[in-house]
């Protein structure tokens, strides 16, 4: 008996996730029990990774679940397989929250210092200065540094999910940013 065969298959007369998310778009829940089964351990997995509190991971866990179960329907399997389309969905919300938690913390801070008088037309020169800086040294990194640099800190990749989009190894990717951070540190004059 090889593995190709597919009487040798340990999951023989079990249907396929995406068997099981066609099943769930026409509301059977028995069929959702198992999605649930197969995907909330990694879809917590990866949303723990993008927010870090637990107790923020488990509820967009369950948003994501819940939305999967809503919108089923809407998986197409000529895009991809029903595990991608289900891991993007969660890594997208779970970047979501982390970006809603730090504009709430942002309206925060500004609220709480709305009673300070300061000069605005020099915090927004000074701002816009950092900003041509970090733009300008972002200009002196090599193209595939400063594509890794973008993807990790402006699209909140982990460096695996950079390497799957680029297309390389890990630890290349992990060189780049290394290498990139070095000399975006000594652009900037930051001593450390």
């Amino acid at each position: 008996m090889t593995v190709s065969d597919p009487a040798a298959r340990p999951d023989r007369g079990r249907p396929g996730l995406e068997d099981q998310l066609a099943r769930v778009a026409r509301g059977d829940a028995a069929a959702f029990d198992a999605v649930y089964d197969q995907v909330a351990g990694p879809v917590f997995g990866i949303v723990r990774r993008v927010v870090r509190d637990l107790a923020q991971s488990e509820e967009v866990t369950q948003e994501v679940l819940l939305e999967v179960w809503r919108s089923a329907s809407r998986f197409t399997p000529a895009q991809g397989t029903a595990m991608a389309w289900i891991m993007t969905m969660a890594h997208r919300r779970a970047v979501d929250r982390v970006r809603s938690v730090q504009r709430a913390a942002e309206r925060e801070r500004r609220a709480a210092t709305a009673d300070i008088p300061f000069d605005e037309v020099a915090e927004a020169v000074e701002s816009n200065l950092e900003y041509e800086r970090v733009r300008r040294c972002l200009g002196t990194l090599t193209e595939v540094q400063r594509e890794s640099v973008t993807l990790a800190y402006y699209g909140g990749y982990t460096y695996n999910e950079v390497a799957a989009l680029l297309g390389v190894a890990a630890g290349t990717v992990k060189t780049r940013m290394r290498d990139a951070l070095i000399r975006l540190r000594d652009c900037l004059g930051v001593i450390g």
